[in-house]
């Protein structure tokens, strides 16, 4: 596979307003073990190699362990996630395919005990944001390094 352009080159004002959203979401109360599972998850779900090969690194450099990142594509058959991060986990499936369910009221049900409504406004700004990415990154085949 080889890459088709350089997004950050192409348009540097669109990746600015991308980066926008992402310094809203870095000065948000999510932290930042959980906003790495969220993006992880989401650039599974999507197959974009080139965020899941970054948010497994950036992930590990914030301290995550090896177990829960083999296990992120598994998280509802394992033990090693917390109640906050299965239902962050949740939403993040049900945001990032819209286009199945509409995010069912049962999601939102499991979402709702674990975090404010600011949260769930910062946590679905942040799959927004990763959705994103994913996009750019498929559509113009960004390659890990």
């Amino acid at each position: 596979m080889q890459a088709r352009l350089d997004f950050y080159k192409a348009n540097p004002a669109v990746i600015k307003a991308i980066l926008g959203l992402e310094e809203h979401i870095n000065k948000s109360s999510l932290d930042k073990p959980l906003a790495e599972l969220v993006r992880l998850r989401a650039s599974q779900i999507n197959g974009c190699a080139f965020c899941v090969d970054m948010h497994v690194t950036d992930a590990r450099k914030g301290g995550e362990t090896e177990r829960r990142l083999a296990t992120v594509v598994t998280w509802r058959e394992t033990p090693f996630f917390t109640d906050r991060e299965r239902a962050a986990l949740e939403w993040t499936e049900a945001v990032t395919l819209v286009s199945q369910d509409h995010v069912p009221g049962l999601v939102w049900e499991l979402v709702k005990p674990h975090f404010s409504d600011e949260e769930i406004m910062d946590l679905t700004l942040l799959i927004a944001a990763i959705n994103t990415w994913n996009r750019f990154a498929i559509a113009f085949r960004k390659l890990p390094a």
